[in-house]
């Protein structure tokens, strides 16, 4: 008789993860995603900002689970699922792949979402991908050289003009970073501009910046953020961003243009569309996030055998963390191992809180334990990072993330820095800025104009 088979869907924490707890089970895995790693994505923006290489933040998930016998890693973008007929179906590089399965575990992700807005993203990546912030990192480095290269004062204001939209955990670690980054690293790289200039803005339609901190560490974290060099605007609304800047909308009615030709969107996340394909088979509606709303056992509304963990799921308003997607993957493996097992189900999907952090600053973070254990600044900086070295996969990776931290945070310097011609002048020219941007973007790459 043949083993239970099953398939989980995305290769992030929470698929990993399940994997890892099914590890004894008398069961065949089958992990299909439409990426090869195993991405950490709360450091995506470390990559963006030159820190950490791609791969110490997203290992090989091939590697990761070869001494795993009965896990089996497939390359594929879902495109079906079909509950009644327990069968996945998904394409990759012309090949169609078709999975039958007695379990199911959809741990599919979230992507950026642009709210309605999704003409945005050419101007303006989002942060959810190996891609993402390696494009960030080209725009960066790229309007930089540009604006090294440029004539014209106010070009060289917008092209030294870095917007981070979202005042989040990621938009407030990536803003600091850029100061870090311009203020610090390359204070002395370059000749005809001084990147100490450099602005940057962090901007957020809300009244406080990290909202669910709390009043005392969002006040913190905004006065670190203020002293390092951060401009903060808050109750600032994105009404448009197209190829040369934004336009915003404040809380008292007026509007304001602020020329920047580097944007990065950080401003909220939208659920894998696979969400909706559940949804509309199970009787429900996804929330406005796109999120399936699962029974307390985190099994889809009349599938008991197939489970959405993550940030794919609605439930008791959970965050889309990293700690969901985690106890969620080990809770729905145990309950697959209690029903091969002959053996009652598990109580009901229990949530353990373990806090919230947020890098603001060299030397500087806050931490949220519980109401009562709040803490700001060198303490809570040496806790985030032993946080993260945790969950980084893979004893190499620790210790080369280890020892890049240990460069950047003590000296000056960022050894992932380099971008490719196509990535500095392809991509920032012709995705980010458009054609009616090209002719200046040829003015300032005429070898004539050079030097002058």
């Amino acid at each position: 008789m043949p083993r239970p088979h099953v398939v989980i869907i995305g290769s992030g924490f929470g698929g990993l993860f399940s994997a890892r707890a099914l590890a004894k089970a008398d069961v065949d895995i089958t992990i299909i995603s439409n990426t090869t790693a195993h991405l950490f994505q709360p450091l995506l923006y470390q990559v963006a900002t030159g820190i950490l290489s791609s791969g110490e933040i997203a290992p090989a998930t091939r590697d990761i689970l070869a001494k795993q016998k009965n896990v089996k890693v497939l390359l594929g973008e879902v495109s079906r699922i079909n509950v009644k007929s327990k069968i996945v179906v998904a394409e990759k590089l012309s090949k169609q792949i078709v999975l039958r399965y007695d379990y199911l575990i959809v741990a599919a992700g979230a992507g950026q979402s642009y709210f309605g807005n999704d003409h945005f993203a050419t101007f303006a990546p989002g942060m959810k991908s190996i891609d993402d912030a390696l494009e960030l990192r080209a725009r960066i480095f790229g309007a930089l050289e540009m604006a090294e290269l440029s004539q014209d004062a106010a070009e060289r204001r917008s092209l030294m003009t870095f917007v981070v939209v979202g005042a989040g955990p990621t938009g407030v670690e990536l803003a600091g970073q850029i100061v870090e980054l311009t203020h610090k690293t390359l204070s002395q790289s370059f000749r005809n501009i001084d990147t100490k200039q450099c602005r940057v803005l962090l901007l957020d339609a809300a009244p406080v910046v990290l909202p669910p901190f709390g009043e005392k560490l969002s006040a913190a974290a905004a006065k670190e953020l203020q002293r390092i060099g951060v401009e903060i605007k808050l109750n600032a609304m994105v009404t448009n961003l197209d190829a040369t800047g934004l336009d915003l909308k404040h809380k008292d009615g007026s509007t304001e243009r602020v020329d920047a030709i580097c944007k990065v969107w950080a401003a909220g996340v939208q659920a894998s569309p696979l969400g909706k394909t559940l949804a509309d088979q199970s009787g429900v509606e996804v929330d406005r996030a796109g999120r399936v709303p699962v029974q307390p056992d985190l099994t889809l509304p009349g599938n008991p055998n197939v489970f959405v963990i993550g940030d794919m799921m609605s439930l008791d308003r959970l965050p889309g963390v990293a700690q969901v997607a985690i106890q969620g993957a080990k809770y729905a493996a145990k309950t697959i191992i209690a029903d091969i097992n002959g053996q009652p189900r598990p109580e009901k999907f229990k949530y353990f809180d373990k806090g919230s952090m947020a890098v603001i600053s060299r030397f500087g973070a806050v931490a949220k334990i519980n109401e009562k254990l709040q803490f700001s600044g060198f303490f809570a900086w040496v806790a985030w990072l032993g946080l993260h070295l945790i969950y980084v996969v893979g004893f190499k990776n620790r210790i080369t993330t280890l020892l890049h931290w240990t460069i950047t945070f003590l000296g000056s310097g960022r050894s992932e820095r380099v971008t490719t011609e196509q990535q500095l002048v392809g991509r920032l020219a012709v995705k980010q800025l458009g054609p009616a941007f090209e002719p200046t973007i040829s003015g300032i790459l005429d070898p004539k104009k050079i030097g002058h």
